[in-house]
């Protein structure tokens, strides 16, 4: 009788399996490719010689922008560095051979370095930028397979890869090739950062959307100045704090309130406002000063916000005035800005 209760969409058995292709093979297929790519960036560690100095030197000397070119997979790979260079504070952009060879030559100056990458040395694309940009006085570095191809050759300084076997069936997939060639750019790059006065604050200034950039923001960038900054003195009335902090904008849900000398002395919250109307207080006439919280925590504009929303998530509160070196306050950190900026 014939299985009935089988689901429609249930797996067939295998092709693998009706090869006779067992788990075990694939996996050692598997761990193939990784060995070969593995031996072929363990190769390049004795190919590393005078010519990356001279590269790096290139490349932390250039007045302009460092321009990186390739096509097909090393097209891919030049992207990568391109934007690993810039993210690093090195200006760079990436130039399709193709698109330079029809206008987009004119972004390169004579005052750039161009980083040409080709496993064979030999892209047609790539070659017949050379004469132009020979004409522009653009230096040249090649990250090549073939340090004797026409690439090579025309190249102030050509990065050695090595001849590497393809990994896979057929040997001609770009796979040892690739990684070696991405493995050669990494170690350039690198190189070349850790000889230049670039830092985690200057990294975070070029990543402001992540947590590193997040986590060096200062208390001076995210908090509220000017018109949504309120400021009383203390000698003003309750209900004159609650007008205040009502039509502040954005409705900080708090007020700075400062003595005669302008210093802060306390601060007024929403919480504050609360416990009077719980408490049975009805005079609103009364003085802010005689319900308002003394010697309140506060923030320096140019600590980290990271420490200063430590402080609010540990005191359990959601306003810190910002002050002065004479405890002026200039500005006010609220937990909504927190929030909107993923601190909380």
């Amino acid at each position: 009788m014939p299985e009935t209760n089988r689901h429609p969409l249930a797996p067939q058995t295998s092709p693998l399996a009706r090869a006779g292709v067992t788990p075990e093979t694939l996996i050692e297929e598997a761990r193939a490719v990784l060995k070969a790519e593995a031996g072929a960036i363990a190769r390049l560690a004795d190919k590393i010689d005078a010519r990356l100095a001279e590269a790096v030197e290139l490349l932390l000397s250039c007045e302009g922008h460092i321009v990186v070119t390739g096509i097909g997979k090393p097209g891919f790979i030049a992207q990568n560095l391109s934007a690993i260079l810039a993210s690093t504070g090195m200006p760079s952009l990436y130039l399709h051979p193709a698109e330079a060879a029809h206008g987009d030559l004119g972004r390169v100056t004579g005052q750039d370095v161009v980083l040409a990458l080709s496993n064979s040395g030999a892209s047609e694309e790539i070659l017949r930028l050379l004469p132009s940009l020979r004409r522009l006085g653009t230096r040249i570095i090649a990250i090549t397979g073939d340090t004797h191809s026409p690439l090579s050759r025309a190249a102030d300084i050509a990065l050695d890869i090595g001849q590497n076997d393809e990994a896979g069936p057929f040997g001609m997939v770009p796979t040892t090739s690739t990684a070696a060639m991405h493995a050669m750019c990494d170690a350039l790059a690198m190189t070349a950062l850790k000889h230049r006065a670039f830092g985690t604050d200057e990294y975070a200034l070029l990543h402001p959307g992540g947590a590193l950039g997040r986590s060096m923001m200062r208390v001076g960038e995210l908090m509220r100045v000017g018109e949504a900054n309120p400021i009383l003195r203390e000698s003003a009335t309750i209900a004159e704090a609650v007008r205040v902090m009502t039509n502040t904008v954005g409705r900080p849900g708090a007020a700075s309130l400062v003595d005669a000398e302008g210093r802060l002395s306390g601060i007024f919250t929403d919480g504050d406002l609360r416990r009077v109307i719980e408490h049975g207080h009805r005079d609103f006439s009364a003085p802010v000063s005689s319900v308002m919280g003394r010697s309140p925590k506060t923030a320096r504009a140019e600590e980290k916000v990271g420490d200063a929303a430590a402080r609010m998530r540990a005191g359990g509160i959601d306003q810190l005035p910002v002050i002065d070196a004479d405890r002026r306050p200039i500005g006010l950190l609220d937990i909504q800005d927190l929030l909107a900026a993923r601190f909380f």
